[in-house]
């Protein structure tokens, strides 16, 4: 049977797209159905304060799999092209954007897990398997319809996938998990679904879920907001009530699929007594406003990109009964670059580029040990040239070069109305902020990789980041000047931003 060992569990990670962290009845939403998460929170901690590296899908995951922030890897967008030889840009050529970079799934790997992944990879080259894992079924890009969904089917194929495809990464998932039955090695899993991600359409999502949303959900728990006009992707969902419930309810659904699909993973552990002795964490790459803030989208939900709290916190949920602390609720603040040096503090593997990683462990809080520090921790996101540096108070968003830049009181204006960076009694408190933010990223930042010198703006990734500096054009659309020129009351009322 797989590791039984209770100082080297196996371990599960899932990851789901574009899922807000108030997307999970556990966090109080009433409307939406997750029984399993919440028996994940019920049987482990949930983190009020957990934050991505960066609002957007393949650098979050990327910073989630190396420990880097986006400055370290260079990736600072959704990646457009190279992932796939059946991608247009670039005439399908294939770049493995985090070669000679350690993921944590390779020094998994080298302590004698067997690693495998089912679903979206999103980081390069899909067809050919990376970091440490000898189990590879994967989407060949970053998503796509729900139905006939692209998997890579070796090196060279690929297939139109015609179940509904959070059933089959699950189903791969658990083929996976099967052929574990009987070895010695602690196994590790990731498990990333699409889901949440658009497409939200009736036709995207079994029908049982979308009718019954559509029909009996009043959408209480998403705000009902005039469009921010500097909103840019999914701006129909503002058009007219119907298409709000439409998309509310496709996206709801998308949820309640995944959560059945977890349930299926459960029930396996379950079956084979592997429950106590599997470690689960269960996140998202980025967070999403369904009409918070006027916005339908994540950190390139707007132009300018964002840093709401919707967009750049995550749910987050780590449970294994018996070893991890039960129905504990954390109000500390962590970051995806806290993940790398805890699961490998938890499992007792050493990293040798630990020294040179942004994150923190919190591995003694999942041994019910005190953490000691944590209030004075400090949370950063980065998207291009876009930074945040977020305390317990405040958050300061700065836009280089020229802004607009933003402050909030996250006490006193937790949904973050009152933009408070042109008062001149925080004109100190500004510059404490800004200094303490450059000198941590100036700590980590590789020059050639920062994403002050990438027009890296919501519109994706065509190369290596170190293009930029050859000459390159590695980003897809460069519109700095336009938004960068506008006045600041153009971010403040939403006029006169570029459109996308």
């Amino acid at each position: 049977m797989p590791s039984t060992d209770p100082q080297r569990p196996n371990v599960i990670v899932i990851l789901t797209d574009d899922q807000g962290p108030w997307a999970m009845g556990c966090a109080g939403n009433e409307e939406l159905r997750t029984p399993n998460l919440d028996h994940l929170a019920a049987t482990g901690i949930r983190f009020e304060h957990f934050f991505c590296v960066s609002p957007v899908c393949s650098p979050a995951r990327a910073s989630l799999l190396t420990g880097r922030i986006p400055s370290q890897h260079g990736v600072h967008d959704w990646l457009r092209s190279g992932n796939s030889p059946c991608e247009p840009d670039r005439d399908g050529e294939l770049t493995e954007y985090l070669a000679g970079l350690t993921g944590y799934t390779e020094l998994l790997a080298g302590a004698g897990y067997v690693c495998g992944i089912s679903g979206k990879w999103h980081l390069g080259d899909s067809h050919h398997p990376q970091k440490g894992f000898t189990f590879w079924k994967v989407h060949t890009r970053g998503g796509g319809d729900y139905y006939n969904a692209p998997l890579v089917a070796d090196e060279e194929r690929v297939y139109m996938e015609p179940r509904y495809v959070t059933d089959a990464f699950t189903d791969n998932a658990l083929e996976f998990l099967d052929s574990q039955v009987g070895s010695d090695a602690p196994f590790y899993l990731s498990l990333h679904f699409t889901a949440p991600h658009s497409p939200w359409r009736r036709d995207q999502h079994p029908p049982e879920l979308f009718n019954r949303y559509y029909s009996d959900c009043p959408f209480a728990s998403v705000p009902d907001e005039p469009r921010h006009s500097c909103a840019r992707p999914h701006r129909e969902f503002f058009s007219s009530p119907e298409t709000r419930r439409e998309y509310l309810s496709g996206y709801y659904a998308a949820v309640e699929a995944m959560d059945a699909n977890v349930g299926r993973v459960l029930d396996w552990l379950e079956r084979h007594e592997l429950r106590q002795d599997t470690l689960i964490f269960f996140t998202s790459d980025n967070g999403m406003n369904m009409g918070h803030h006027g916005i339908c989208g994540k950190g390139n939900g707007t132009r300018p990109v964002n840093m709401f709290e919707t967009s750049v916190k995550v749910p987050t949920l780590i449970s294994r009964p018996g070893h991890v602390p039960e129905g504990v609720v954390s109000d500390g603040l962590y970051s995806h670059y806290d993940f790398m040096p805890t699961l490998l503090d938890y499992l007792g593997i050493p990293n040798p580029e630990a020294d040179s990683l942004p994150g923190r462990s919190f591995a003694p809080l999942l041994r019910g040990e005190r953490e000691a520090g944590r209030d004075e921790v400090v949370v950063f996101d980065e998207y291009g040239p876009v930074r945040m540096i977020r305390t317990r108070e405040w958050k300061y968003v700065h836009r280089h070069p020229y802004g607009p830049h933003e402050l909030y009181n996250l006490v006193r204006d937790p949904d973050e109305r009152d933009d408070l960076y042109g008062w001149p009694r925080h004109r100190p408190l500004i510059q404490e902020l800004r200094s303490r933010m450059d000198g941590w990223f100036e700590r980590y930042v590789v020059p050639e990789l920062d994403g002050n010198r990438m027009p890296a703006l919501g519109y994706g990734q065509d190369g290596p980041a170190r293009e930029q500096n050859e000459g390159g054009r590695p980003f897809a659309r460069d519109f700095c000047g336009e938004w960068w020129r506008e006045p600041r009351s153009a971010w403040l009322k939403g006029e006169g931003a570029a459109d996308g």
